[in-house]
């Protein structure tokens, strides 16, 4: 390794590194951390049962955010196009550890993106649970292993994954409630359609996870967290009219296999009746692998508008995609 400081000129000053002559390849990072808490915290965590709920999916989705943002955060880092965050998490006794991968193909490396999902996570972990704990102390956030470019790969002497929670197979009748909100995620407005949509789940005989709540712009972030464990329904409400902030429809484009225009277009329908409005949703309806997934509308209406067309046709729908519907002839 060279003993200059890269991002320093000659005369000692600040920049940017130019990688415009570096050749593109396929580069990886681990990082990793730990959040030193109390047994009762871990076992509160463990167990999903901290007053503020959902407490591992909301620093996972804060960890990919952070990932996404570290060059607004680092000054000197460049803009990178992720192929991929991943983060995890893991328990001791007395620890909540924290591990995030990221990906790119690019010029230059993704270390400081893994290290900004590592300590963006915990902090996310942090803020959680100091009501029970104020004490907590983030630690040890380190770089595991870097892959890619001139150097190839580098591993630290000391490397030690950190052990993660292994997800639990999804049931038959699994579902996720994705909120996407900017207000909701930031506490200054309560939504009432994620617990609606969970309520009602639930007395269709579902599992169900969430309500998660993101940002708008956090939306690619969310759906991955919602996506985690392949359920058999996902149900987003939010993000999908004509304002420069609603990209629920396109976040959820890019992760389609094959869509369903019908379903779309019969909530669209069904809205209509009530409010012309309801023609400017852009909420879209298909699959991930075997997973359906739902774009509902923010708003109380909307959602009950999505109940009502989705329910007599969920379980004919969720029995086409697991393989085992009857077709009409």
């Amino acid at each position: 390794m060279s003993g200059n400081l890269t991002h320093l000129d000659d005369e000692g000053r600040a920049r940017m590194v130019d990688v415009s002559a570096k050749a593109n390849t396929t580069r990886i990072a681990v990082a990793a951390g730990e959040l030193q808490t109390t047994p009762e915290v871990v076992a509160l965590v463990r167990a999903d049962d901290m007053p503020k709920a959902d407490v591992l999916a909301t620093a996972r989705i804060a960890g990919i955010a952070g990932a996404k943002r570290t060059s607004e955060l680092i000054p000197l880092c460049h803009q990178l196009a992720l192929s991929s965050v991943k983060v995890e998490f893991g328990f001791t006794e007395s620890t909540i550890t924290i591990e995030a991968r990221a990906k790119t193909t690019g010029q230059t490396g993704v270390e400081m993106e893994a290290l900004t999902a590592v300590a963006v996570a915990g902090l996310t972990l942090h803020d959680m649970v100091k009501a029970v704990d104020p004490a907590a102390v983030l630690n040890g956030v380190r770089l595991l292993t870097k892959s890619g470019g001139k150097r190839g790969n580098w591993v630290r002497e000391d490397a030690v994954s950190a052990p993660t929670v292994e997800s639990e197979p999804a049931s038959e009748r699994s579902a996720v409630v994705l909120v996407a909100s900017t207000a909701g995620a930031a506490g200054t407005r309560t939504d009432t359609t994620g617990p609606a949509l969970a309520d009602w789940l639930g007395g269709l005989g579902f599992t169900v996870r969430g309500p998660l709540v993101c940002a708008d712009a956090d939306i690619d972030a969310g759906l991955a967290e919602a996506l985690r464990g392949a359920p058999a329904l996902v149900v987003t409400t939010g993000g999908t009219g004509a304002s420069p902030t609603d990209r629920t429809p396109e976040a959820t484009a890019a992760v389609l296999d094959r869509e369903l225009p019908g379903l779309a277009e019969a909530m669209r329908r069904k809205g209509t009746e009530k409010i012309a409005h309801a023609s400017l949703s852009r909420g879209l309806a298909g699959l991930v692998g075997r997973t359906v997934v739902v774009n509902l509308p923010g708003s109380p209406g909307g959602v009950r508008d999505g109940m009502a067309v989705l329910e007599p046709v969920l379980d004919h729908l969720l029995a086409q995609v697991a393989g085992g519907g009857m077709h009409d002839e």
